[in-house]
């Protein structure tokens, strides 16, 4: 999984992504305007969250920082000195904010803390240890990855072999849920429940995502012609999580390398009484942030061509935002997104919406 936590850590395999258009929409996407921008000073900004009045915050893991929009469009830091911060979410006057630290070394490098970080409202946090709980538990222990057909020319060949879930963690999202927080761990392949005591369970696994070996894959993974033709099951890696309103659990997941070639990423939706997954949406390239507003979804595709719509299963585009990561709605319709920075230029902080949009500059803390 260290090749998609490079890409989501830096976008730079963003431009090599050869992805599938999105398929159309029996159900039309709302109108979307030209998005206006608010900011060009981001980073990373692997996360937004907005609040019931229009308040914006902003998770940028380029500078470690959580800040809030102004109504000048400055950034205003709020938490700062987050090592490898990630998610963000707020429940009235709690914060929780997600972050995972990767030893130096590129992209192989394993992460070697991973956590939840919950801020109460008296202004204490509570950490919340997803790494130690992973080495503990192994979530995706019980899910078979590589090529399961013995039968496969390649299924002896070390690469592809079946094997289990490993140890891994990388906290990557988060939301609040039922007085809870819900994390989409892009390690242990599931979504953790933390209570905001920082008690952690597992709420969900995500299942294998399979693969079927095309001309392309073979010849990127460096396979002979033989396994053309074979299902390779690779890790979901899920990475942006939202609750809808029929108070199911909505996830995207990110496949591994495969996935970031043959636009394998998708939608699901976890009944929270059985944490069983159902897939809701395929065909996304490079998912990385889900936000829901009534029976509207939207999703960030960093592979593809920006903000996409998503109703009854069907996937539309909706704001062409290239290097789109983060999305999240107001309650008043509003859609804010946010792009990664490269070196074409800096990040940016959008909002899309069909009206005047104003922001608040304070929280209510």
């Amino acid at each position: 999984m260290h090749t998609t936590r490079a890409l989501i850590a830096a976008g730079a395999a963003v431009a090599l992504v050869l992805a599938l258009p999105a398929a159309a929409s029996a159900s039309a996407p709302p109108a979307s305007p030209t998005p206006q921008v608010w900011s060009s000073a981001l980073g990373a900004p692997f996360s937004l969250a907005v609040d019931g009045q229009q308040r914006v915050l902003v998770a940028d893991g380029g500078t470690g920082a959580i800040s809030r929009l102004q109504p000048d469009g400055s950034l205003q830091t709020v938490v700062d000195g987050i090592r490898g911060l990630t998610g963000i979410a707020t429940r009235g006057a709690w914060l929780a904010y997600s972050s995972s630290v990767q030893e130096p070394g590129g992209e192989e490098a394993p992460i070697t803390a991973s956590g939840l970080n919950i801020r109460t409202p008296r202004g204490t946090t509570v950490y919340a240890d997803l790494h130690a709980y992973e080495w503990a538990h192994n979530s995706d222990a019980g899910n078979t990855y590589g090529v399961t057909d013995p039968a496969s020319c390649i299924a002896g060949v070390p690469e592809a072999a079946a094997h289990p879930g490993g140890l891994d963690a990388h906290a990557y999202n988060v939301t609040s849920w039922n007085g809870a927080w819900l994390v989409a761990d892009a390690g242990a392949n599931a979504i953790m429940k933390v209570t905001d005591r920082g008690q952690i369970s597992t709420f969900a696994v995500l299942p294998p995502i399979p693969v079927t070996v095309s001309g392309m894959v073979a010849g990127v993974l460096g396979m002979p012609p033989c396994a053309i033709g074979t299902t390779l099951y690779v890790e979901p890696v899920p990475t942006g999580i939202a609750v809808g309103k029929d108070g199911a659990v909505y996830v995207t997941t990110l496949p591994g390398f495969p996935g970031m070639i043959v636009s394998q990423g998708a939608l699901w939706r976890i009944d929270p009484s059985t944490g069983v997954a159902a897939q809701v949406a395929s065909g996304l390239s490079e998912p990385t942030s889900l936000a829901i507003s009534g029976s509207s979804m939207y999703i960030a595709e960093l592979g593809g061509a920006g903000v996409s719509f998503v109703r009854g299963g069907q996937v539309s585009p909706f704001a062409a935002l290239p290097g789109a990561l983060a999305v999240a709605t107001s309650p008043n319709g509003t859609v804010w997104a946010a792009t990664m920075g490269s070196d074409a230029g800096p990040g940016t902080l959008v909002s899309i919406s069909n009206h005047k949009v104003k922001v608040h500059a304070q929280l209510n803390r």
